[in-house]
């Protein structure tokens, strides 16, 4: 299992999860650091793991290129004109390495890349004002955006053009579809619905106390979500299905929850069968990744089984369980731009 994170210093973390040598009886873990070091030259606002392959995206209007296994960069993609916002991989079932990554822009655009190697195959105008946030059905068919204009946006993947676009009424800082792809969820300030995404239907709305700063969706209808509350910043598990709290991680660090990861072995195809299905990840703006055995929420004073403190401030984290022998590649490195061709023979 890999974790990274970006943070507001320009500076890049990675960390690989194992059991602790000294004493291999207990479930305590350690977040060995793969790499830091400041990869942009302004704040880095999204990050994206899948397999061995890594991307981040920055203030500087890029993305970067990271191998996990071999702990090194690969390069750096130039197509965006505006701060990259959002980033997500689509791995087939079938596969352990990325098929493609999806970017998104403060200006409304959408870059579609292929992953092996990392070519530009479609750039798309999707909002009229920059997306917040972007999510890829598990098909790799269509992704979701969210923007500042308060609409919702389908990208149809296959052809590389918006298929759908509606004024919502109010802008949503977030959106994740869940496991399966049989619904979706969307977060305006400290409130989620609950979509079902074959027509968009609300079907449950959730109130936090406060701001949801990020989530992640995890199996059997779990959304988790971490708040912006200084005085007890939380983790909170919701059942979707009931729109009832499953449980939740109080005081799960000291300052706001940045971003969550759900660390399963059924997170993606190519998990090995030794990870914990129980793990999730954490990252707070005050510089500290926690890793967490979530069937230990009950307990009143909770301890994380891994803890890591960058000293910096963390904006963004994400993760990877699979396993990948093959390394990520760069088509043209530090790419300017690419071609407009048809995206269907790369996505599927």
């Amino acid at each position: 299992m890999s974790l990274i994170a970006g943070s507001y210093e320009r500076f890049i973390w990675g960390f690989k999860l194992k059991p602790l040598k000294t004493d291999p009886t207990t479930q305590n873990l350690t977040l060995t650091p793969l790499f830091s070091y400041p990869s942009h030259i302004s704040s880095i606002t999204a990050v994206a793991a899948a397999g061995s392959a890594a991307a981040s995206g920055g203030s500087d209007d890029t993305v970067h290129l990271y191998d996990l296994a071999a702990a090194s960069s690969l390069g750096s993609l130039h197509d965006h004109a505006a701060t990259v916002t959002s980033l997500s991989f689509f791995t087939p079932p079938n596969l352990s390495f990325p098929r493609n990554l999806i970017s998104a822009d403060a200006d409304g655009f959408v870059c579609i890349y292929d992953a092996d190697p990392f070519v530009l195959l479609k750039t798309v105008r999707v909002h009229k004002k920059g997306i917040n946030d972007l999510a890829v059905h598990p098909s790799g068919k269509l992704a979701l955006t969210v923007g500042r204009d308060e609409c919702l946006g389908m990208l149809n993947l296959l052809r590389g053009r918006r298929s759908f676009y509606c004024r919502m009424g109010k802008e949503a800082s977030l959106v994740r579809f869940d496991s399966g792809g049989d619904k979706f969820f969307m977060v305006t300030d400290n409130k989620i619905s609950v979509h079902e995404a074959e027509d968009a239907k609300i079907v449950a709305e959730l109130e936090n106390p406060e701001k949801v700063l990020c989530a992640a969706s995890g199996e059997n209808g779990l959304l988790f979500t971490g708040g912006g509350a200084v005085e007890n910043p939380s983790i909170t598990a919701w059942d979707t299905n009931s729109g009832k709290v499953a449980y939740s991680i109080q005081k799960a660090h000291s300052r706001r929850v940045k971003g969550i990861v759900v660390l399963s072995k059924n997170a993606g195809a190519g998990a090995v069968a030794d990870d914990d299905p129980y793990l999730i990840a954490s990252a707070s703006s005050d510089g500290v990744i926690r890793v967490w055995d979530v069937r230990m929420a009950m307990k009143e004073n909770l301890n994380p089984l891994a803890e890591a403190n960058t000293k910096s401030r963390l904006t963004c984290l994400a993760g990877s369980s699979l396993k990948s022998s093959r390394q990520p590649r760069i088509g043209n490195k530090d790419s300017k731009g690419g071609n407009d061709a048809s995206t269907e023979d790369k996505t599927s």
